[in-house]
C-alpha cells in the first residue's frame, strides 16, 4: 500500500510533508548548485513526453517519493531553463531562492485576495509594498499600484480604463449592434509587444482599431507621425482613447520619446498608457533616470549622469512592469501604477450580493480592479525579494547585468565578422555575424543556422529578431545568476560556430 493510502481522508500527514519537504528544499538547492550542467533548451522531440507518461490517472494514490523520482526521469529533460546563466533569449529573467519561499508560503495560504475581508495580508501588503517599489523607481505619490499576472493582463486593464474614461457608455451597452459608436484608435510603435494586438481583439476595438505609428532609426515611434495619426483619425470621425510608447521594446530594447507622446497626449485629452514591462525596473540606477519631474530636470545628488530615457512616465496615466522579468521574483507578478486607480475602479467594480460587506467604504478590494474575482497573493514574494535584496543590493545587480551587455557590444563593434543592431540602452543587445563578401538572404540564412546550432547544442540559447528587414540576434543578459565567463563563453560559440559555417561554405 502506497504511503498517503494509510488513512482513507484527510491530507498528506504531517511528517511525511515534512520528509518530503526537506528533500525538496534540498532538491532545489540542489538543482540551482548544477544548473550549469543542463542543456540550456530542452533536447528532447516534440510528444516525447506526452509518449513516456502513461495515458490514464492511477486509480490509487501513489507514494510521492514515485513522482518526484519522475521529476529526474521525465520533467527535467523537458524543462527549457529559463534560470540558467546562459539562457540570452526574448528577455532573461530568472527567479530567487527567496522568491521561492514567498511562493511556497502563498500557496500554503492558499488566499484568495478578492475583498480585504477574505485576505487581509495580501491587499495591505501589496500596497505596502508596491508602494516601495514605487519610491525606488522614483515615480510620484500620486501612483498607485496593482498586481496581475502578466504585462499583457496590466495593459489590456489599462486600455479598458482608457476606454471607459472616452464616456462611450461601452460598460452598459457594449461595442455590438450601435450604430452610434465610431472606430476606436489605440496607437503604439511599429515595435510593440503583441499582447497590444491581443488586447485589442479582446476588447472589441479589434486590430483596425490599432495604429502603429513609424519608428526613427533607433527603433523610437515618431512623435510628429504621431501627431498627424490622431489628425487624421478624428478628421475621419474616429475616437482616439489610448496611446502607447515603450521604455525597452521587445525587439530591440528601444525608448520612445514619452514626454513628447505625453504633450500630444495632453492636447487631445488621450489616455497615456507607458509599457515599461521590461525596462522598468532599470528606473533604480540613477544613470539611468532623473529623479524629478520632466518639466524641470534637476541635478540628482547621487549621479553626476542624468540619462532623461525616463522622461516623460511621471506623465502617464497607468504604467505597466514586470518584476518578473528584471526584479528575480518568480513568475508571475506584473505591476500596474494608475495616476487615479479609481478609474480603472470604475471600468471593472461590480459587487454582487454574496460580495457585499459592512466594511467595503474603508477597504480596498482587489476584486474591483479588474475581470479576477480571486487574486492569488502575489506580493509576498516581491516583499520578500525587496527585504532580502535591499534596493541597493538589486540596483547593483541591475547595473551589473548593464555593464556586462556593454562589455558583450564592445565585443562585437571590435569584431571584423560581427556587427551592432541597435543601440544598448539597457541589457539587450541586436547584433549579427557579417563576414565579407556576405549580405542579404545569404547573410539572414547564416545567421540563422548559427543562431540554431548554439540553441541545439544546449551551451546557451539566443532569439532573434528582425529589425530594418535583416535577421537580427539577441543577446539578453538578466539572470540572477550570470558573470562574465558566461558571456564570453557565448562569444566563443559564436565565432567558433562562424567559423565553421565559412570554413564549409
Amino acid at each position: 500500500m502506497s504511503e498517503n493510502n494509510k488513512t482513507t481522508f484527510g491530507d498528506m500527514p504531517a511528517d511525511e510533508f515534512r520528509r518530503h519537504g526537506y528533500a525538496m528544499v534540498d532538491r532545489i538547492a540542489e538543482y540551482f548548485e548544477h544548473l550549469e550542467e543542463y542543456p540550456v533548451l530542452s533536447q528532447i522531440e516534440p510528444g516525447w513526453l506526452t509518449e513516456n507518461l502513461p495515458a490514464s490517472p492511477p486509480e490509487e494514490g501513489e507514494d510521492f517519493a514515485s513522482s518526484l523520482a519522475d521529476v529526474d526521469k521525465l520533467i527535467l529533460p523537458a524543462v527549457t531553463h529559463w534560470n540558467h546563466p546562459n539562457f540570452h533569449g526574448l528577455f532573461s529573467t530568472s527567479t530567487s531562492s527567496v522568491g521561492i519561499f514567498g511562493e511556497m508560503l502563498s500557496a500554503a495560504f492558499d488566499m484568495k485576495a478578492m475583498l480585504w475581508r477574505t485576505s487581509p495580508a495580501s491587499t495591505e501588503l501589496e500596497d505596502v509594498t508596491l508602494d516601495w517599489l514605487r519610491q525606488m523607481l522614483g515615480l510620484p505619490d500620486q501612483f498607485e499600484g496593482i498586481i496581475y499576472d502578466t504585462a499583457s493582463v496590466s495593459t489590456m486593464h489599462a486600455i479598458a480604463a482608457a476606454r471607459e474614461r472616452a464616456g462611450l457608455q461601452i460598460r452598459e451597452l457594449g461595442t455590438s449592434g450601435r450604430g452610434d459608436l465610431p472606430l476606436l484608435r489605440v496607437y503604439t510603435s511599429e515595435h510593440v509587444h503583441s499582447s497590444i494586438d491581443k488586447s485589442c481583439i479582446t476588447l472589441g476595438l479589434g486590430l483596425q482599431g490599432l495604429r502603429k505609428i513609424g519608428c526613427n532609426d533607433r527603433f523610437e515611434m515618431i512623435p510628429e507621425l504621431l501627431a498627424d495619426a490622431i489628425e487624421e483619425d478624428i478628421e475621419a470621425g474616429y475616437i482616439p482613447i489610448c496611446v502607447i510608447p515603450t521604455i525597452g521594446t521587445t525587439s530591440s530594447s528601444s525608448v520612445d520619446p514619452v514626454d513628447a507622446i505625453a504633450n500630444i497626449c495632453e492636447k487631445y485629452g488621450i489616455w497615456l498608457h507607458v509599457d515599461a514591462a521590461y525596462a522598468g525596473p532599470a528606473a533604480l540606477l540613477p544613470e539611468k533616470r532623473h529623479l524629478f519631474t520632466s518639466r524641470e530636470l534637476k541635478e540628482d545628488p547621487h549621479s553626476a549622469i542624468r540619462d532623461p530615457q525616463f522622461t516623460g512616465w511621471e506623465r502617464a496615466d497607468s504604467i505597466v512592469l514586470n518584476p518578473h522579468k528584471w526584479l528575480f521574483t518568480p513568475f508571475d507578478l506584473s505591476v500596474l501604477y494608475c495616476r487615479d486607480l479609481s478609474e480603472l475602479k470604475g471600468a471593472f467594480s461590480l459587487v454582487a450580493e454574496y460580495l457585499k460587506t459592512n466594511d467595503e467604504p474603508a477597504v480596498k478590494n482587489g476584486m474591483d480592479y479588474g475581470i479576477q474575482l480571486g487574486r492569488r497573493f502575489r506580493a509576498l514574494k516581491l516583499w520578500f525579494v525587496i527585504r532580502y535584496f535591499g534596493v541597493r543590493g538589486l540596483t547593483e545587480r541591475i547595473r551589473e547585468h548593464c555593464r556586462l551587455a556593454e562589455l558583450f557590444a564592445s565585443w562585437v563593434d571590435a569584431s571584423d565578422d560581427f556587427e551592432m543592431m541597435a543601440p544598448v540602452p539597457f541589457a539587450l543587445v541586436c547584433f549579427r555575424a557579417k563576414p565579407a563578401g556576405m549580405s542579404g538572404a545569404e547573410l539572414d540564412a547564416l545567421n540563422e543556422r548559427i543562431m540554431n546550432a548554439i540553441n541545439a547544442s544546449g551551451e546557451a540559447y539566443l532569439s532573434h529578431t528582425r529589425l530594418n528587414g535583416k535577421y537580427t540576434l539577441r543577446l539578453s543578459v538578466g539572470s540572477i545568476r550570470v558573470e562574465q565567463r558566461h558571456l564570453e563563453k557565448v562569444w566563443r560559440l559564436l565565432n567558433e560556430h562562424l567559423a565553421a559555417e565559412l570554413e564549409h561554405s
